[in-house]
């Protein structure tokens, strides 16, 4: 999630896009509920439940991180946010921060990790930060997030923005961290598995993509989010510019490589570490007059082997509000993803 969205979201309670290779590939429909404003959001499932996490403070509830929860992936309704208050070290660390963005949710060693983003406007003053809990069901006893604390952070002397986590395993069993958003692009950092951060605070950080920008100007990529599937790993990246409401240009690339650090291209064989990839949403034709600026996803692999995928888009036909959309990923006969109905089924592995 980028920094403008701080101020996109009190408004509804905001460099020429990289040569991309091919596809068309159609969102596939809106599901229903409570489903905006819902902004970089993430999805998991617990027992017969997804639960979706997303940006920011939901109108009329305290805390942050706001919940949705649903049976289906079709019908949507609203939970409980997850902290209650920023951490006293988040505030240490970015003093003028007033908001937790773009969570990232995962099952590790008996609990779910909940990494998220600290930062704001326009700096890259940020920090991702950490808590855990043994449920995700408020109803259940064992319910409760514990805050474990920073995890990796930037300063205005860092060439990256520590925003926008992803955590992964690789096929080694290894843990990493995708981060960034601007700057120099998006990096990758190597995790201790028992804590769930960096195992070396000196190593320098792995690049994966960036998008190198004329004129020293700003370099829109952000929100990484690394996939398994078919012998490669998937980098999902978001290109352009979110938070503008309806006017936003936001669109999803994805490449893919042999090892989690890369390199990642397109289909053409385009780098993303030079602003390449293949488009996997995008929301510049007719059939996507409604929903722009299709960005900010995040997946999961669903019990029956079909890897879902939820993003967020920016509706026209209400105020520009941005909206949870969902639908999985089909694998097709080249091997190369695209995006379809959430009725539909995508090829397992």
């Amino acid at each position: 999630m980028r920094a403008g969205l701080a101020a996109a979201l009190l408004a509804w309670l905001a460099c020429p896009a990289a040569a991309q290779e091919t596809a068309v590939p159609l969102a596939p429909g809106v599901p229903t509920g409570d489903v905006a404003p819902v902004h970089d959001p993430v999805v998991i499932r617990e027992g017969d439940t997804y639960y979706v996490f997303a940006t920011g403070r939901r109108r009329g509830q305290e805390g942050f991180v706001p919940s949705l929860t649903s049976p289906d992936l079709r019908q949507w309704t609203a939970g409980p946010s997850l902290i209650a208050e920023l951490p006293a070290w988040a505030t240490q660390a970015v003093p003028k921060a007033r908001d937790l963005w773009a969570p990232d949710i995962s099952y590790v060693n008996g609990r779910y990790r909940l990494y998220y983003s600290v930062s704001s406007f326009g700096s890259n003053q940020s920090a991702i930060g950490l808590a855990t809990s043994a449920t995700l069901d408020p109803k259940s006893p064992d319910y409760g997030w514990r805050d474990e604390g920073l995890v990796v952070q930037s300063t205005p002397q860092s060439d990256f923005n520590a925003i926008d986590p992803n955590f992964v395993v690789d096929r080694d069993g290894d843990h990493w961290l995708a981060l960034g958003s601007f700057w120099t692009g998006l990096k990758l950092f190597r995790l201790d598995s028992a804590t769930g951060k960096p195992a070396d605070t000196t190593a320098e950080p792995i690049a994966i993509a960036r998008r190198p920008a004329p004129a020293g100007g700003p370099a829109p990529v952000e929100a990484p989010f690394i996939i398994d599937h078919g012998g490669w790993y998937w980098l999902i990246a978001s290109y352009d510019y979110c938070c503008k409401g309806a006017n936003s240009t936001y669109y999803t690339v994805v490449g893919r490589a042999q090892e989690i650090t890369g390199p990642y291209l397109g289909k053409d064989g385009s780098s993303m570490l030079e602003g390449g990839g293949t488009i996997l949403l995008r929301a510049d034709l007719p059939e996507q007059e409604r929903f722009r600026g299709p960005g900010h996803a995040g997946a999961m692999r669903d019990v029956d082997g079909t890897d879902v995928l939820v993003w967020h888009a920016y509706d026209k036909q209400n105020n520009g509000i941005p909206t949870l959309q969902v639908g999985r990923i089909a694998w097709g006969e080249d091997g190369w993803p695209q995006v379809i109905g959430i009725d539909d089924k995508g090829e397992s592995e």
